[in-house]
């Protein structure tokens, strides 16, 4: 398998004791509303922000009108999405969290401006153990 969320959802079938989504229904279904977000509305950070900038350190260009755009849009989304300085999107971790966060990162460790709760929030998600374990993980030269 190929696609991150395919991942996630047979991991949560194969390993319940373990979960990645909420067990509440609704917030799994938005958990994964917002993981497919993330993945198709914007896209402009996708492409100038790729993840060789949060697992090799290398910086892009200053960001497009188009990725300026869908940043505010992130940003604006992120801030209601986690409104009361909520520690977690729905209560309680989700892989939900850790895909906002990733997102957050290409911008934040490109040097791209983004509002502390949020660079915090980032922050705590990337700490997790188990995410600290994947991005750790031995990746091929470029």
């Amino acid at each position: 398998m190929s696609e991150s969320s395919a991942i996630t959802e047979y991991l949560e079938d194969v390993f319940p004791r373990t979960p990645v989504y909420p067990q509440d229904l609704m917030q799994r279904a938005k958990a994964r509303q917002v993981q497919a977000w993330l993945r198709s509305d914007l896209l402009p950070i996708r492409q100038e922000r790729s993840t060789l900038v949060v697992f090799y350190g290398l910086k892009s260009a200053p960001l497009s009108p188009a990725a300026e755009s869908a940043t505010r849009k992130l940003i604006g989304a992120a801030q209601a999405l986690l409104a009361d300085g909520r520690e977690y999107l729905f209560g309680q971790w989700s892989i939900a969290d850790v895909d906002l966060a990733l997102m957050l990162n290409r911008l934040i460790l490109n040097g791209d401006a983004v509002p502390p709760a949020l660079v915090e929030y980032a922050q705590r998600q990337w700490q997790r153990p188990t995410v600290q374990e994947w991005v750790k993980l031995q990746r091929p030269a470029l």
